[in-house]
């Protein structure tokens, strides 16, 4: 018996199924708009943007958030999960007792005169499955990837959180400071109203330059309203994001505040970097990790399954006579091997094999597309500088434009669709100006959303 124990404790160190090694994935040697500098941290990246209330809704949208608390509650499922596979590798002990009052028969067909006896049991089973092949410990390793992959789950979740409170913020901010351009030029607009008004009744120009500045006019006042749907939308929006109602930040963020001025610096990171910065590619490789140890799992079906069994307890009919002379014990092993299952352990083996192929497929898949999210970010970010860059110098030259053609119009110089135009062109280059001030902090959000946040060197 001893030998027995012996040889399978020693054979136990078997695994059957493949050895789980990272894949190697070629990626390029550097991203083509590559130029940053700087290496700031995941936990203080949007601090850039130096504004305390951005930094106060980035830290309540973590406490609160209801996707993250989610996303914890998978976490703590997955570790529960793993305790499980864990516990197959261990003695299983139980306890059992009982009482029975039972009276024999001791003739065929008739009854004896036999009495009524009581029987009283209480006792310890005891079973460990020897695992030879490997098939608890595979499944041990499944569960670990699994919490693995759990964890970086909620870290993706965590950075896709903080881009999308920083993102819409910046978009109510944004409609903000177009609602004050269209507000300044409503205001411009009604002194070019009155100009013209003054210039018709004293027979200068004809009506038809009021009902011009009149139309332009209302055609301005009629943005403000989109505008005021774009702020309050991104306002409720980031209520939810915070876990709380939708309302809850109306009167919070009510006073108008202008676009945060300056940015984060992009850092410098290569493409190979993102395979462990990007939380989501960590986790798809995680995936891979177990599932290529299910194969192992179900390979082991294949082969016999060893026990050690074991009982100790005490029975007597008499409860007060259950003690160490009524003891009794048994100890042994066992196997159960499925020496035909219609083809279904094989099979079985095929589905683990075409699913660790797909989470392969999927994790090469995932760093494509992380590689083209960086691309785009960085792309859309340096082109959107040069932009605004442009916008500004547009600006200039159609407020001096402006100011030409109302000095022409009012010493006669000039008709008054000169000016209207001159307006038309003002408020259209401050308000493309104003886009891309949203859109290039939106695009260095989109940067380190894709760089899977921020991180120290």
């Amino acid at each position: 018996m001893k030998r027995i124990v012996v040889g399978l404790l020693l054979a136990a160190g078997c695994t059957v199924g493949p050895q789980y090694q990272r894949p190697e994935v070629e990626v390029p040697r550097a991203f083509s708009e590559s130029t940053g500098q700087g290496r700031p941290s995941f936990a203080r990246w949007w601090k850039g943007f130096r504004d305390p209330v951005l930094d106060g809704l980035v830290q309540r949208a973590v406490e609160g958030n209801l996707d993250l608390k989610i996303s914890s509650a998978r976490v703590r499922e997955a570790r529960a999960a793993r305790g499980i596979a864990a516990s197959a590798a261990l003695p299983q002990v139980d306890a059992s007792g009982g009482y029975a009052r039972a009276k024999r028969t001791l003739s065929f067909g008739e009854l004896g005169s036999g009495s009524a006896h009581s029987v009283f049991e209480a006792g310890f089973d005891a079973s460990w499955e020897i695992d030879i092949f490997g098939g608890v410990r595979r499944d041990e390793e499944a569960a670990l990837a699994q919490v693995q992959a759990s964890e970086e789950a909620r870290e993706d979740v965590l950075v896709t959180l903080v881009a999308d409170v920083a993102r819409n913020y910046i978009e109510m901010r944004g409609a903000e400071r177009q609602i004050e351009i269209v507000d300044q030029t409503i205001g411009s607009e009604r002194e070019s109203l009155a100009l013209a008004k003054d210039r018709f009744e004293s027979g200068m120009v004809a009506e038809l330059d009021v009902a011009r500045a009149e139309g332009l006019l209302a055609a301005t006042e009629a943005q403000r309203p989109a505008l005021e749907v774009v702020r309050k939308q991104a306002a409720l929006r980031l209520g939810v994001l915070l876990g709380r109602e939708p309302e809850v930040l109306l009167v919070e963020l009510e006073e108008p505040a202008p676009i945060p001025p300056a940015a984060p610096e992009i850092p410098a990171v290569l493409p190979s970097d993102l395979l462990s910065r990007r939380p989501d590619l960590r986790g798809s490789e995680r995936e891979l990790a177990a599932a290529t140890a299910r194969i192992g799992v179900a390979t082991a079906e294949l082969f016999p399954r060893f026990n050690l069994i074991g009982s100790f307890g005490r029975r007597s009919d008499d409860l007060g006579e259950l003690n160490a002379s009524s003891q009794f014990w048994s100890g042994g092993f066992g196997f159960r091997w499925p020496v035909f299952a219609g083809g279904r352990i094989r099979a079985n083996i095929r589905v683990q094999e075409a699913r660790q192929q797909q989470a392969l497929l999927g994790y090469e898949k995932a760093i494509l597309n992380a590689l083209e999210e960086v691309e785009n970010a960085l792309s859309a970010h340096a082109r959107e500088l040069r932009r605004r860059e442009a916008l500004r110098a547009s600006v200039a030259a159609n407020r001096r434009a402006l100011e030409l053609a109302t000095e022409r119009y009012s010493g006669g110089l000039e008709d008054f669709l000169g000016v209207l135009d001159a307006q038309r062109s003002v408020y259209a280059a401050e308000d493309e100006l104003a886009q891309s001030e949203r859109n290039s902090a939106i695009r260095i959000i989109a940067v380190y959303k894709a760089l899977g946040g921020g991180w120290e060197g």
